[in-house]
């Protein structure tokens, strides 16, 4: 209801937006029509509910085909640059946090620290501008924007260009995906790692203080095992809770990163939908975007019976 609505009242008239700025008011009229944009809201709210319920999101306004077909095609690119993004700051994000909590106030624990509010700091665009100013322009080590070359001879068949080019065998565009994918992903997931590196040292500080830790370092067990085992297990109850909340809005906040770096995903597919006016797309993104962040948050809270036994217990 709050997207039908939004897309109804801010401004811009998508019939104006099809046919130019020097269409006439009959022109304008005769698409409005045939796009059912005069009728009144509650029959236009009503035909939109009903659509949504069969799986039909309508026709783009712009290029006439679904736009279920249209989500379709960009959103592998938003999944794969979004796991990616995610992959490199629960990596690098808990790896941080569970040094700088066992190695509290040493060097690398207030230089993780400090990298963490900056890294929360920053802006995500800013941080892509730098990225490619430094590593595309200066270094030209990695491209700045894209999947993949278009010169080389591949077919993605699932639009993973991971996932097709390890199943076909194909390394040189495993190795050119992996080239165009690290600054969009290193962009995305910054933010994110930064504030689960802080989260995981909260929570393992918070854990390693517990009598069950002593009992285990009592008992003469090895300190990678006290930590990997008894105390990291505990710790990342909150962890997952973080990730699986960043996931989420990493699925639908990529805008930004996917506009800086042309990346072909639902984020740039809906900046380009709110500019056009393409009003059934950007309901369709908004609704999808809403849909996944609610079921990858269910996961994570069935994730936590798994962390602790004591919620299946409960």
């Amino acid at each position: 209801m709050v997207i039908f609505l939004v897309m109804r009242v801010v401004p811009g008239e998508p019939a104006a937006m099809i046919l130019g700025d020097k269409a006439s008011p009959e022109a304008i009229a005769r698409v409005r029509k045939a796009l059912g944009l005069d009728e009144p809201l509650p029959v236009q709210y009503v035909r939109f509910g009903s659509d949504l319920v069969r799986g039909n999101l309508g026709n783009s306004f712009i290029t006439r085909t679904p736009a279920s077909e249209e989500i379709r095609s960009a959103l592998p690119a938003t999944v794969e640059l979004s796991l990616a993004a995610v992959l490199l700051a629960v990596v690098f994000g808990v790896g941080a946090g569970i040094i700088s909590a066992t190695r509290r106030y040493s060097i690398f624990d207030r230089a993780s620290m400090v990298g963490a509010v900056l890294g929360i700091s920053m802006p995500s665009f800013w941080i892509g501008l730098l990225l490619i100013a430094l590593f595309a322009v200066r270094l030209r080590w990695l491209p700045v924007s894209g999947r993949i070359n278009v010169t080389l001879p591949f077919v993605p068949v699932s639009r993973f260009f991971l996932v097709d080019s390890l199943l076909t065998g194909n390394a040189v565009a495993l190795a050119d995906t992996l080239r165009h994918l690290a600054l969009p992903a290193i962009t995305l997931g910054t933010a994110s790692m930064a504030l689960i590196a802080r989260m995981t040292r909260s929570s393992m500080l918070e854990v390693i203080q517990q009598d069950y830790i002593v009992m285990a370092r009592a008992k003469g067990l090895r300190e990678r095992m006290v930590i990997m085992r008894h105390a990291l297990k505990n710790a990342l109850i909150p962890v997952a809770t973080v990730v699986g909340l960043q996931t989420g809005s990493l699925l639908g906040g990529a805008v930004l990163t996917e506009t800086i770096f042309a990346w072909p995903g639902i984020g740039k597919l809906l900046v380009d939908a709110v500019v056009q006016r393409d009003i059934p797309v950007v309901q369709g993104i908004v609704m999808l975007t809403a849909l996944l962040f609610v079921l990858i948050n269910l996961l994570v809270d069935l994730l936590y019976a798994y962390l602790d036994p004591r919620v299946r217990y409960a």
